[in-house]
Formats: structure tokens, sequence, C-alpha cells
């Protein structure tokens, strides 16, 4: 085996475990979302059940706010986290409002 072969093969053994590494982090975050989806749904239930709206901007803002702090410290780019956050909210807004209409308000 030549160096150059010997240095492709050895390229390509760390690219499969770069992406096994890949690979097991977006698993866990899939089961760390449906965590929070269920936590998110429950909240959604109580919301429902008191007559609460579905949105509370307030906590939104500080989450955002939160959460842009924890990216900087993470060194993650803050509005890449924000953008992210912001999508996660409105899907919990939407299924607190379809949790909402089911309970009849």
């Amino acid at each position: 085996m030549n160096t150059t072969q010997a240095t492709q093969d050895a390229a390509q053994s760390k690219l499969e475990e770069l992406r096994r590494s890949i690979d097991n982090i977006d698993a866990a975050l899939i089961y760390m979302l449906a965590e929070r989806f269920r936590h998110t749904q429950a909240v959604g239930k109580l919301k429902a059940t008191n007559h609460m709206p579905p949105a509370d901007p307030a906590r939104e803002a500080r989450q955002v706010a939160r959460l842009r702090q924890l990216a900087q410290s993470a060194q993650l780019d803050p509005d890449f986290a924000e953008k992210f956050l912001a999508f996660i909210i409105r899907e919990v807004i939407r299924h607190h409002e379809a949790i909402a209409a089911s309970e009849g308000r």
C-alpha cells in the first residue's frame, strides 16, 4: 500500500468515526426533543384546563435571551440558536392551540 492510499484510508476511517458521532448526537437530539414536547404537551393541557393563553410572550423573550447566552457559552452561533428556538416555540404554541381547541376553548 502506498502512502497516498494509506492517507486516504486513514481519512476515510476518521470520516466514518466522525459520522457515527454525529449520528449518535442526532439520535440524542430527537429523544431530547421528544421529552421536551411531552412536557410542553402537559403545559398545554394545564393552560387549556385553566383557561390560560397558549402563548406567553414574556417567557418566550426570557427563553430567547437565556438560549442566546447558552449558545454563546457553548460557542454556537446565537442567531442560529434563536432561530432553532423560535421554530420549537412556534410548534409548541401550535400544539397548545390545538389542545385548547379540543378542550372547547
